[in-house]
């Protein structure tokens, strides 16, 4: 059987274990979780694609403008259309609402009630939840990713190749989130879009400040013929400068949730650890 001791000594060093996974972090879990938002499982689509498929079938109601920019922002996830993603709503506020019935069944007065009342409305929400989420982490990525891709973007103009072609090579020579958007606007121009609509997609896919200011810098240069090159540079200048605000600002964060886990986790762990040795050498026959 085991002893007082070894039992404190081993919740010590799970408490210590979790403080450390707190405060450090799995950087491939990270970038697993990172991929999981770029590229979806195959599972997952299927599991989508059966849900859109049970919510058209239940006659969901037809998505407005407001969705359709959020499914671009979020990067059009599995290629859904704003009808696709309202009917994914309307499945899973049916499926909120199965999942209610046994708990209405079982809870007691007016709680069984109000949830399942409240059911469905949080299934009906998830799809919401779901995206915003995603659009949040990749406008993340894109502003981490955008004053490097900025600054190619300026060498390619300042040598000469035009607005189109500088945007498929910098997208096609440059890995991440807002160099394949940047190949995409070059493509659209290539099949036939206007350099209007082709970046109006673009700010619409990377809700970033810093995208809609290059927007603007290239109707800029194309109408009053202003120097791109400068505009370019000014842009990674703002984007490098927010970057650093932004590690700043996440620091700061950082100190105060170094100090809870201590609080809360290391030091009951050296406490346990200090009360397993006790309890060894108090111990009879020690």
């Amino acid at each position: 059987m085991l002893s007082g001791a070894v039992v404190l000594g081993a919740a010590a060093g799970a408490c210590a274990a979790a403080a450390v996974v707190e405060i450090v972090g799995d950087p491939r879990a990270r970038r697993r979780r990172n991929r999981r938002d770029r590229e979806p499982s195959a599972r997952l689509a299927g599991v989508t694609a059966l849900l859109v498929r049970l919510g058209q079938r239940a006659g969901a109601p037809v998505a407005h403008r407001e969705l359709e920019a959020r499914i671009a922002a979020a990067g059009a996830p599995l290629n859904l259309t704003p009808a696709d993603v309202m009917a994914l709503k309307g499945a899973t506020a049916l499926a909120g609402l199965l999942a209610g019935l046994p708990l209405f069944a079982s809870l007691p007065g007016r709680l069984g009630f109000a949830t399942l009342l409240c059911a469905p409305a949080a299934g009906f929400l998830v799809p919401d939840v779901v995206l915003a989420r995603r659009a949040r982490r990749r406008a993340e990525r894109i502003a981490q990713e955008l004053a490097d891709v900025l600054d190619l973007l300026r060498v390619a103009v300042e040598a000469g190749l035009p607005v189109g072609r500088a945007l498929a090579e910098v997208g096609r020579r440059t890995g991440g989130d807002f160099a394949r958007e940047l190949a995409a606007a070059a493509a659209r121009m290539e099949l036939g879009s206007t350099r209007a609509e082709a970046f109006d997609a673009l700010v619409a896919r990377c809700p970033v400040p810093a995208v809609a200011g290059l927007a603007a810098a290239v109707s800029r240069a194309e109408r009053h013929g202003a120097p791109l090159a400068m505009a370019l540079e000014a842009l990674a200048v703002e984007a490098r400068a927010d970057q650093a605000r932004r590690l700043r600002d996440e620091a700061a964060r950082a100190a105060p949730k170094i100090q809870l886990v201590v609080a809360l986790v290391l030091v009951p762990a050296v406490m346990l650890l200090v009360g397993a040795v006790l309890m060894q050498s108090l111990a009879p026959g020690s």
